[in-house]
């Protein structure tokens, strides 16, 4: 989101296969990262320079602990390298993973069958139009 505004979101299934939560957030945010790094750099060539670092809100608090340290245990070592990137983005500051809790997560309407209380929260703090939502 660029001020209160949805600028871009990205749905893509993973190519890799997974053992762990950790691991499944920890890929979604690294390729949230990606998207990051990229629309930062096209808004730096608008002239547009953010100052400080851009948030990514994460319900895993393990993904948001291994961004910050690179733990190399039984529960982490096999994330590919490639995804280890999130890690230097994050020691640099360009991200900033945030905790944020399962029933606030934003994303979830696009990705997730919701109750529609749930649905029509998310869809409101996602500044879509609310419009008529049949029950």
């Amino acid at each position: 989101m660029l001020s209160s505004e949805v600028v871009s979101w990205s749905l893509k299934k993973q190519q890799v296969v997974t053992l762990s939560s950790i691991e499944v957030e920890f890929i979604a945010a690294a390729s949230c990262a990606y998207q990051v790094v990229s629309l930062r750099r096209i808004l730096e060539e608008l002239h547009f320079h953010q100052e400080g670092s851009t948030l990514i809100y994460c319900d895993n608090s393990s993904s948001i602990k291994l961004s910050k340290k690179l733990m190399l245990h039984g529960r982490s070592k096999h994330i590919d390298v490639r995804f280890h990137f999130l890690y230097d983005l994050t020691k640099e500051g360009v991200v900033e993973l945030i905790h944020c809790q399962c029933q606030n997560q934003i994303a979830d309407t696009l990705t997730k069958p919701l109750k529609l209380g749930a649905f029509v929260k998310l869809h409101g703090l996602l500044g879509v139009c609310s419009g008529f939502y049949i029950n």
